[in-house]
């Protein structure tokens, strides 16, 4: 029944279409985010919290710096403002003699010689947050207002991850301003790593990763959020599983005449079940051929629209593979049943049946 097929592997295509759009848009995100990321860190380590999102107390960054084989260390402080009549903006506190050779600057307006003005108490902002000689004043959380000069603008790397806040100041103003200033991240570059565990030893807090780690554990949310949606998207390949079962049991009723004469010629009943599982297969490739195209093209338009925000195309030829493998293995497990129907029939009773 070319309808019934037809409708059967529509099914299967809507759900792989939704699954292979899930992991091309995510794949390109997560490529996106990934080479954001590399195009900010200028060093082989990274220390964090354990957790990732709190703060460490200064005294790692502080250790760090002294330890055997540190060719630089640069720590980043972090904490939240309110813009004066504006929203809320990321703050980091930097060590201007530091950060420049642990943080990739890419300079809008100004230059690496902009970083000395942070001393004064200037600022450099994120691109798209201010200009050179534009006053800017924020709230820190315990209501204090902090007023400063932007000297400096670097480019922002996509709209994903950033390492840098929207505003940069000194440490100095930063501590002076902000209550109970912590260290988001250290940058360090190092020739050994055993050194730089055993200078952080005394901060069981702290977590030493490599630049690769890093990179890798800033960009997990993403893997999570797109297994979230494979698990999501899995009911669908699921329900239409039932209507690949309901078409071949309808299909073999319909043929149970044609299938008595088949075994009256000389067809066996392991032959009989292959005949099922290969047009269930059939189908299920049908529904493959057509949804896992259609989902890489959205989202290629999709990621082409938001090409202006940093996010680039990624075709992940492994999963989608494994899409097309699931989509044979389901259509052999929806054969089971009908085609066991199939190689049971009575040959006389079905050459009988009208």
């Amino acid at each position: 029944n070319p309808g019934r097929t037809a409708s059967t592997a529509a099914a299967l295509m809507i759900g792989l279409t939704l699954v292979s759009f899930v992991a091309v848009f995510g794949k390109g995100l997560l490529a996106s985010d990934e080479a954001s990321l590399r195009k900010q860190l200028g060093t082989s380590h990274v220390i964090t919290s354990q957790s990732g999102w709190d703060a460490v107390p200064l005294g790692a960054g502080r250790a760090a710096a002294r330890a055997n084989g540190v060719v630089v260390s640069s720590s980043i402080r972090g904490d939240r403002g309110q813009l004066l009549g504006g929203g809320e903006v990321d703050v980091s506190g930097v060590d201007p003699d530091t950060i420049d050779r642990a943080y990739k600057f890419e300079w809008v307006e100004g230059s690496a010689a902009s970083l000395a003005t942070l001393h004064k108490g200037g600022a450099i902002v994120r691109e798209g947050e201010g200009h050179v000689g534009e006053e800017i004043a924020f709230l820190t959380p315990a209501g204090k207002q902090v007023d400063t000069v932007v000297r400096g603008v670097y480019k922002k790397h996509g709209d994903l991850d950033q390492l840098l806040g929207a505003i940069v100041l000194s440490q100095a103003t930063f501590d002076a301003n902000f209550p109970r200033p912590g260290d988001m991240l250290t940058l360090v570059e190092a020739k050994s790593t055993s050194d730089l565990e055993r200078a952080l030893v005394a901060f069981p807090d702290a977590k030493l990763q490599t630049g690769d780690e890093f990179i890798a554990s800033w960009t997990a949310w993403l893997n999570d959020v797109m297994s979230l949606f494979y698990v999501l998207l899995a009911l669908s390949v699921i329900v239409s599983l039932f209507g690949m079962v309901n078409t071949l049991v309808l299909a073999v009723f319909e043929r149970t005449r044609e299938l008595g004469m088949l075994r009256a010629v000389g067809m066996t009943r392991r032959q009989a079940r292959r005949m099922i599982r290969h047009e269930s297969v059939i189908t299920a490739l049908i529904g493959a051929a057509l949804g896992l195209p259609l989902g890489v093209g959205l989202a290629a338009l999709v990621t082409q629209s938001l090409a202006e925000y940093g996010v680039s195309f990624s075709l992940p030829v492994g999963t989608l593979s494994v899409f097309t493998l699931v989509a044979i293995v389901a259509g052999i497990l929806a054969a089971i049943a009908p085609a066991r129907r199939a190689s049971r029939l009575n040959v006389l009773e079905a050459l009988q049946y009208e």
